[in-house]
C-alpha cells in the first residue's frame, strides 16, 4: 500500500501521522471536546504541538477529563499538585489560565447555552474550505480568528490570542487547511459540512 502523502508538518512521527489522519481538520461540535482542544492549544504557546500531543493523556488525567465544573473549583492545593505533575506542561500561568477558562466557559454556557454554537458562529456555522497548495500559503491568523480571540478575551478567557485561535480553528475543522495534495483535504470536506441546528 503506498504511503499517504500527508501535509508536510505531519510527516515526521507516528503520533503526528495518527493525529493528522484521524483528527486534524475534522469538524468538532461537542462542547466538552471543544473546551479541551482550546485549553490544549493554549498550553502549546511557545512549544511544539508534538509536546502537547505526547502529554494529552496526562492532561486528561490531571484535569479531570477536562470537566469544566470541576476545573473551575480548583484551589491552591490542586494548583500545587498540577505544578508538580510531569504529565503536563508545568507552567503556572498556563495552569491558572485553564482554571480561569473553565470559569469563563461556564459563564458563557450559562449566558448562551452552547459553547459550540458560539464558537462556530465566527465562521458562519460551517467549515471554511481553503485550497492551499503550499504550506507557506497557510495563514497563522485571519479576521475570523481575530474576532474569536477578541471576544473570548472580553469574556475572560486567557491564552486565546489570534494565532492560538487560528490553530484551534484548524484543529477542530472550522477551517480546512489540509493542502489540496493531501487526501485528507477532500475527506474532511464531506464530514459534517455544516453545524447541526
Amino acid at each position: 500500500m503506498p504511503e499517504l502523502i500527508r501535509c508536510p508538518w505531519a510527516q515526521s512521527t507516528e503520533i503526528y501521522h495518527r493525529y493528522h489522519d484521524e483528527e486534524w481538520g475534522v469538524p468538532v461540535y461537542d462542547d466538552r471536546d471543544l473546551f479541551e482542544k482550546l485549553i490544549l492549544d493554549g498550553a502549546q504557546a511557545g512549544l511544539s504541538w508534538l509536546t502537547i500531543l505526547n502529554k494529552r493523556e496526562g492532561y486528561r488525567r490531571a484535569f479531570d477529563e477536562f470537566d469544566p465544573s470541576k476545573m473551575a473549583r480548583y484551589g491552591p492545593q490542586k494548583i500545587q499538585a498540577l505544578l508538580a505533575d510531569p504529565g503536563i506542561v508545568r507552567n503556572r500561568l498556563k495552569i491558572a489560565a485553564a482554571v480561569t477558562n473553565a470559569q469563563a466557559y461556564l459563564n458563557l454556557q450559562s449566558e448562551l447555552g452552547s459553547f459550540s454554537t458560539y464558537l462556530w458562529h465566527f465562521v458562519g456555522g460551517q467549515t471554511v474550505q481553503n485550497a492551499w497548495t503550499e504550506l507557506s500559503q497557510v495563514p497563522t491568523s485571519t479576521a475570523e480568528s481575530d474576532a474569536m480571540s477578541a471576544d473570548l478575551k472580553k469574556r475572560g478567557f486567557k491564552f486565546v490570542g489570534t494565532t492560538i485561535c487560528y490553530a484551534f480553528m484548524q484543529a477542530v475543522g472550522m477551517v480546512n487547511d489540509h493542502l489540496v495534495s493531501c487526501p485528507r483535504h477532500r475527506a474532511v470536506q464531506h464530514i459534517n459540512p455544516s453545524q447541526p441546528i
